[in-house]
Protein backbone atom coordinates (compact mmCIF):
# COMPACT_ATOMS: atom_id res chain seq x y z
CA UNK A 1 0.00 0.00 0.00
CA UNK A 2 1.11 3.46 -1.11
CA UNK A 3 1.77 6.37 2.17
CA UNK A 4 -0.37 9.15 0.97
CA UNK A 5 1.80 11.93 -0.74
CA UNK A 6 1.42 14.14 2.56
CA UNK A 7 2.90 11.31 4.28
CA UNK A 8 6.24 10.91 1.85
CA UNK A 9 6.56 14.92 1.42
CA UNK A 10 6.80 15.78 5.00
CA UNK A 11 7.38 12.81 6.78
CA UNK A 12 10.94 12.85 8.84
CA UNK A 13 12.51 10.09 10.86
CA UNK A 14 14.99 10.50 13.77
CA UNK A 15 17.77 8.63 13.54
CA UNK A 16 20.07 6.62 16.15
CA UNK A 17 22.91 8.71 15.93
CA UNK A 18 20.43 11.35 16.76
CA UNK A 19 20.38 13.08 13.24
CA UNK A 20 17.33 13.46 10.94
CA UNK A 21 16.88 12.58 7.50
CA UNK A 22 14.16 12.63 4.53
CA UNK A 23 12.57 9.73 3.81
CA UNK A 24 12.35 9.92 -0.78
CA UNK A 25 9.84 9.07 -2.43
CA UNK A 26 11.46 5.86 -3.44
CA UNK A 27 12.04 4.92 0.23
CA UNK A 28 8.86 5.40 1.24
CA UNK A 29 7.31 3.17 -1.07
CA UNK A 30 9.01 0.69 0.43
CA UNK A 31 8.23 0.79 3.66
CA UNK A 32 5.18 -1.27 4.66
CA UNK A 33 2.75 -0.14 7.20
CA UNK A 34 4.36 -2.67 9.61
CA UNK A 35 7.92 -2.26 9.21
CA UNK A 36 10.05 -1.68 11.89
CA UNK A 37 11.76 1.05 10.98
CA UNK A 38 8.10 3.06 11.18
CA UNK A 39 7.88 1.61 14.78
CA UNK A 40 11.55 3.01 15.48
CA UNK A 41 10.39 6.16 14.22
CA UNK A 42 7.47 6.67 16.42
CA UNK A 43 8.99 5.12 19.58
CA UNK A 44 11.39 8.17 18.96
CA UNK A 45 9.54 10.71 18.07
CA UNK A 46 8.60 13.82 19.89
CA UNK A 47 5.72 12.55 21.65
CA UNK A 48 7.59 10.17 23.54
CA UNK A 49 6.92 10.24 27.69
CA UNK A 50 3.89 12.33 26.69
CA UNK A 51 1.50 9.31 25.83
CA UNK A 52 0.60 6.03 27.81
CA UNK A 53 -1.38 3.14 26.41
CA UNK A 54 -3.58 1.53 29.26
CA UNK A 55 -6.57 -0.81 29.31
CA UNK A 56 -9.54 1.14 30.05
CA UNK A 57 -9.92 -1.02 33.24
CA UNK A 58 -6.84 -0.37 34.30
CA UNK A 59 -7.00 3.17 34.24
CA UNK A 60 -10.63 3.15 35.96
CA UNK A 61 -9.35 0.89 38.54
CA UNK A 62 -6.53 3.37 38.94
CA UNK A 63 -8.27 6.07 39.67
CA UNK A 64 -10.82 4.71 41.62
CA UNK A 65 -8.43 2.87 44.35
CA UNK A 66 -6.76 6.04 44.94
CA UNK A 67 -9.65 8.34 45.79
CA UNK A 68 -11.92 6.19 48.05
CA UNK A 69 -14.19 8.54 50.03
CA UNK A 70 -15.34 6.96 53.21
CA UNK A 71 -18.63 6.69 54.31
CA UNK A 72 -17.75 6.49 57.80
CA UNK A 73 -20.67 4.32 59.67
CA UNK A 74 -19.26 4.68 63.46
CA UNK A 75 -21.78 2.78 65.49
CA UNK A 76 -19.17 2.11 68.53
CA UNK A 77 -15.62 1.95 70.25
CA UNK A 78 -14.13 0.82 66.86
CA UNK A 79 -15.41 4.55 65.57
CA UNK A 80 -12.55 6.08 68.03
CA UNK A 81 -9.41 3.89 65.95
CA UNK A 82 -11.53 4.81 62.92
CA UNK A 83 -11.31 9.03 63.86
CA UNK A 84 -7.42 8.40 65.16
CA UNK A 85 -6.68 7.09 61.53
CA UNK A 86 -7.80 10.42 59.93
CA UNK A 87 -5.51 12.15 62.00
CA UNK A 88 -2.01 13.21 60.95
CA UNK A 89 -0.18 10.48 62.90
CA UNK A 90 -1.49 8.42 60.62
CA UNK A 91 -2.03 9.86 57.58
CA UNK A 92 -5.28 8.37 55.68
CA UNK A 93 -4.83 10.60 53.64
CA UNK A 94 -1.85 8.84 51.65
CA UNK A 95 -4.25 6.57 50.04
CA UNK A 96 -6.97 9.21 48.86
CA UNK A 97 -9.56 8.59 51.84
CA UNK A 98 -8.84 11.98 53.51
CA UNK A 99 -12.64 13.08 52.80
CA UNK A 100 -15.18 11.92 55.03
CA UNK A 101 -18.39 12.01 53.73
CA UNK A 102 -21.26 11.65 55.74
CA UNK A 103 -23.28 12.15 52.80
CA UNK A 104 -24.61 8.64 51.01
CA UNK A 105 -24.16 10.43 47.42
CA UNK A 106 -21.09 11.46 47.95
CA UNK A 107 -19.34 7.94 49.44
CA UNK A 108 -17.58 5.38 48.13
CA UNK A 109 -16.71 3.06 50.96
CA UNK A 110 -18.85 2.43 54.04
CA UNK A 111 -16.77 1.68 56.97
CA UNK A 112 -18.75 0.08 59.25
CA UNK A 113 -17.37 0.43 62.97
CA UNK A 114 -18.89 -0.74 65.83
CA UNK A 115 -21.76 -3.13 66.99
CA UNK A 116 -24.62 -2.88 64.65
CA UNK A 117 -27.93 -3.87 66.61
CA UNK A 118 -31.02 -4.52 64.62
CA UNK A 119 -32.89 -1.62 64.97
CA UNK A 120 -29.43 0.67 63.61
CA UNK A 121 -29.18 -2.28 60.47
CA UNK A 122 -32.10 -0.90 59.16
CA UNK A 123 -30.60 2.80 59.16
CA UNK A 124 -27.25 1.01 57.62
CA UNK A 125 -28.99 -1.02 54.81
CA UNK A 126 -30.92 2.82 54.18
CA UNK A 127 -27.55 4.44 53.67
CA UNK A 128 -25.91 1.64 51.79
CA UNK A 129 -28.73 1.55 49.03
CA UNK A 130 -28.45 5.76 48.89
CA UNK A 131 -24.57 5.10 47.98
CA UNK A 132 -24.19 5.32 43.99
CA UNK A 133 -22.25 2.39 42.25
CA UNK A 134 -19.45 1.71 42.30
CA UNK A 135 -19.62 0.85 45.90
CA UNK A 136 -17.40 -1.28 48.71
CA UNK A 137 -17.80 -1.88 52.50
CA UNK A 138 -15.03 -2.43 55.27
CA UNK A 139 -16.28 -4.61 58.57
CA UNK A 140 -14.35 -2.67 60.91
CA UNK A 141 -14.04 -5.24 64.03
CA UNK A 142 -15.12 -8.19 65.41
CA UNK A 143 -18.54 -6.73 66.28
CA UNK A 144 -19.34 -5.28 62.82
CA UNK A 145 -17.87 -8.78 61.06
CA UNK A 146 -19.42 -11.35 63.22
CA UNK A 147 -21.54 -9.81 66.17
CA UNK A 148 -18.33 -9.72 68.43
CA UNK A 149 -19.24 -11.13 72.30
CA UNK A 150 -22.82 -9.43 71.73
CA UNK A 151 -24.61 -12.95 71.15
CA UNK A 152 -28.01 -11.59 72.01
CA UNK A 153 -31.31 -11.15 70.47
CA UNK A 154 -30.55 -7.30 69.86
CA UNK A 155 -27.60 -7.72 68.08
CA UNK A 156 -27.08 -8.84 64.30
CA UNK A 157 -24.19 -11.20 64.46
CA UNK A 158 -22.35 -9.41 61.22
CA UNK A 159 -23.17 -6.67 58.72
CA UNK A 160 -22.64 -9.43 55.89
CA UNK A 161 -25.69 -10.41 56.60
CA UNK A 162 -27.53 -7.34 55.73
CA UNK A 163 -25.14 -5.70 53.14
CA UNK A 164 -21.85 -7.34 50.85
CA UNK A 165 -18.83 -6.73 52.60
CA UNK A 166 -15.16 -6.64 50.92
CA UNK A 167 -12.60 -6.57 53.85
CA UNK A 168 -13.33 -7.75 57.48
CA UNK A 169 -10.75 -6.82 60.01
CA UNK A 170 -10.52 -8.08 63.26
CA UNK A 171 -9.47 -6.62 66.31
CA UNK A 172 -12.01 -5.59 69.21
CA UNK A 173 -11.14 -2.96 68.33
CA UNK A 174 -8.67 -2.80 65.69
CA UNK A 175 -5.52 -0.46 65.70
CA UNK A 176 -5.16 2.42 62.89
CA UNK A 177 -2.97 0.23 61.35
CA UNK A 178 -5.35 -2.40 60.94
CA UNK A 179 -7.48 -0.16 58.70
CA UNK A 180 -5.12 1.19 56.94
CA UNK A 181 -4.13 -2.43 55.78
CA UNK A 182 -7.77 -3.38 55.33
CA UNK A 183 -7.80 -0.17 52.63
CA UNK A 184 -4.43 -0.96 50.71
CA UNK A 185 -6.37 -4.70 50.56
CA UNK A 186 -9.39 -3.21 49.34
CA UNK A 187 -7.29 -1.16 46.71
CA UNK A 188 -5.81 -4.69 45.83
CA UNK A 189 -9.34 -6.00 45.19
CA UNK A 190 -10.48 -2.57 43.23
CA UNK A 191 -6.97 -3.37 40.61
CA UNK A 192 -8.27 -6.06 39.59
CA UNK A 193 -12.00 -5.60 38.94
CA UNK A 194 -13.49 -5.11 35.53
CA UNK A 195 -14.85 -1.86 35.84
CA UNK A 196 -16.35 -0.93 32.63
CA UNK A 197 -17.45 -4.81 31.85
CA UNK A 198 -19.56 -4.66 35.31
CA UNK A 199 -21.38 -1.27 34.88
CA UNK A 200 -21.82 -1.17 31.26
CA UNK A 201 -22.94 -4.97 30.43
CA UNK A 202 -25.86 -3.20 27.96
CA UNK A 203 -23.15 -0.66 25.92
CA UNK A 204 -20.61 -3.81 25.50
CA UNK A 205 -23.23 -5.81 24.62
CA UNK A 206 -24.89 -3.01 21.96
CA UNK A 207 -20.85 -2.90 21.04
CA UNK A 208 -20.32 -6.56 20.40
CA UNK A 209 -23.53 -7.39 18.69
Amino acid sequence: MRPPKWLVKNFTIPLRQGGRGLISQDRANCISPMSTELTHAAYDSKIEGNIIFTQLDAAMNWMRKNSLWPMPMGLACCAIELMATASSRFDIARFGAEVMRFSPRQADVMIVAGTVTYKMALAVKRVWDQMPEPKWCIAMGACASSGGMYRSYAVLQGIDRLIPVDVYISGCPPRPEALIEGFMRLQRKIQGEQSFLAQKKELVDAISG
